[in-house]
């Protein structure tokens, strides 16, 4: 049994985790957090989160809820509270998921040095389809070859802070390991005026906001007389919190690394 503590806890996110720990025969939900002054603290994370009472009050400290006796934590909250999180799970010695997205340098130094420490999963996107498509479009980009184009378009709710998104980024990156090309030099983040014509070696990574739009993203081939499109679409965000808690469980009993849903899934080659 995974004892599971979840930071963010009336979020989107944070709700969709909670029912699906709930749900969940090996995984156990011990301890819920929200920042100091919400008004969700001293609530129950289960009414909270639409489903029956679980017994768990949501508090106002990560370090507290864990020392009640955690495994691991799933952290799907902001940026600037990645770091402090990802130390709270050092300091009591348990594992860390991460979905949180738009981390910046700062950030991402310290969920690698808590690897070091303590097992970690960071993913930019948790959804298993997803981590198949990454898998399905490097296929692609290695067999279609240099006569193609490659873009990236991702559509999201209107809500949503950081752009491209962490799964758009993820793609290029993907698309541009798959081609030998490095995504700092052949990357284009939108398009406006004259930009002259296509370089054969660009990968186009396009955004667009608005409504309540879980997440699209698509993969574009466009080759001459042809094009191929891969295209993942979410309608709800329980995918994501249902991959984050497969990742919980799938950590248990790993040493101190970084690893990602890749691994989680067995797709790394």
């Amino acid at each position: 049994m995974r004892r599971v503590v979840v930071p963010g806890a009336a979020g989107k996110m944070g709700r969709a985790i909670v029912q699906v720990l709930s749900a969940t025969e090996e995984s156990r939900l011990v301890g819920a957090v929200e920042r100091a002054g919400s008004p969700a603290v001293g609530s129950d994370a289960g009414a909270l989160s639409g489903i029956a009472p679980l017994g768990v009050t949501v508090g106002d400290s990560l370090p507290s809820a864990l020392a009640a006796g955690a495994d691991v934590v799933i952290d799907f909250t902001a940026p600037a509270a990645t770091a402090a999180q990802a130390q709270a799970a050092v300091a009591a010695g348990v594992a860390l998921v991460v979905g949180t997205t738009g981390l910046g340098v700062a950030e991402h130094e310290a969920v690698r040095r808590a690897a070091e420490r303590v097992p970690v999963v960071l993913s930019p996107n948790m959804s298993v389809g997803v981590n198949v498509l990454f898998d399905l479009i490097t296929a692609a980009a290695k067999s279609l070859g240099e006569g193609f184009d490659l873009e990236v378009v991702e559509f999201h709710h209107r809500q949503k802070r950081d752009a491209p998104s962490g799964t758009a980024m993820r793609m290029a990156e993907v698309l541009a390991t798959a081609t030998n090309r490095d995504l700092g030099e052949c990357g284009v983040f939108g398009r406006y005026g004259e930009t002259g014509t296509r370089r054969p070696s660009e990968i186009g990574v396009m955004t667009v906001r608005g409504g309540d739009v879980v997440g699209d993203h698509t993969a574009y081939f466009l080759g001459l007389g042809e094009r191929l499109e891969i295209t993942h679409r979410a309608s709800s965000r329980e995918t994501f919190a249902r991959g984050a808690v497969r990742a919980a469980l799938w950590l248990a009993g790993r040493k101190p690394g970084l690893y990602d849903m890749q691994d989680v899934l067995g797709l790394r080659r």
